[in-house]
């Protein structure tokens, strides 16, 4: 129905509870699915939930429940529907979770994209006796209609942390070599090395400004004969040094000067398509 231009609304006042507290329609059928699928983690290896409620009272802890294999308490906080979560958030959340008796195991980030400085805060927290976790949302959480969802749905992914070597050369330049992913082990309960035969692609900024990534050098260590770089630079052939591209299909990154922000991010994406990322300062 169009109005007529002559017609006017009745003012509204404005609702901003959504805004204020974060919270989304969707976190009910979130919390289901979750419980549903669990988390997939590296190797076929699957973090499950016995159960989960809500925690009434608290804004950005949005679920707690337990572990199926040891009965361990997992709370988990959701990110947006439509933006990363922020690094405000995970603030919040860590302290919603100091007040709760018992205290957690597991503090579980599930998000469809997160914020590098959120990102980075949670794989850095150094909380004695909880272990913080980040999940990556699939996207196709978005839609309405998830009653056809089966337990062997990927909905949600354990997310790495990066595993980065930062080095000074005697030149006086830097470089930056790429070991992998550190998984979560949900037998063994720690972090292993996922090595690094699983990086399809990374890519490095060498003068990060804590607001966005410009990749100066991308690496594609997965990559045949026929792919990666080989497979781009018929379309950027003029933008290309041919010489150079070898060493773009490695995990050692070429040699740079320190940038003004004296700063680097290093993106990994593994194969399986999930990214993460790693924010490290140049200092000598």
């Amino acid at each position: 129905t169009v109005l007529s231009l002559d017609d006017s609304l009745p003012s509204a006042e404005a609702n901003d509870s959504i805004a204020r507290t974060g919270e989304t329609s969707r976190q009910s059928l979130w919390r289901d699915e979750l419980l549903k699928t669990g988390v997939r983690a590296k190797g076929g290896a699957r973090l499950t939930f016995a159960e989960f409620e809500t925690l009434p009272g608290l804004r950005h802890l949005h679920a707690s429940g337990s572990l199926t294999d040891t009965g361990e308490r997992v709370v988990v906080s959701f990110g947006p529907e439509h933006a990363a979560l922020e690094q405000r958030q995970v603030e919040l959340a860590l302290t919603e979770a100091e007040t709760l008796r018992p205290a957690p195991k597991f503090i579980l980030f599930c998000a469809f994209t997160f914020d590098p400085e959120a990102a980075k805060d949670i794989d850095e927290v150094n909380w004695p006796g909880v272990t913080l976790l980040k999940a990556q949302m699939n996207t196709d959480l978005l839609t309405e209609d998830l009653k056809k969802a089966r337990s062997s749905n990927q909905s949600f992914w354990l997310m790495g942390q990066p595993d980065v070597e930062l080095r000074k050369r005697k030149d006086g330049m830097w470089e930056v070599e790429v070991n992998g992913f550190d998984y979560f082990d949900p037998k063994a309960g720690d972090l292993v090395s996922g090595g690094k035969k699983q990086i399809a692609m990374w890519s490095l900024d060498t003068d990060y400004d804590q607001r966005s990534l410009m990749p100066h050098q991308v690496f594609f260590p997965m990559a045949d004969a026929k792919g990666g770089w080989n497979r781009l630079k018929a379309t950027v052939r003029s933008e290309l040094d041919e010489d150079l591209l070898e060493q773009f299909h490695g995990t050692v990154s070429l040699p740079f000067e320190a940038g003004d922000n004296r700063r680097i991010a290093v993106k990994i994406v593994d194969d399986r398509g999930i990214e993460s990322l790693k924010i490290m300062p140049l200092e000598d």
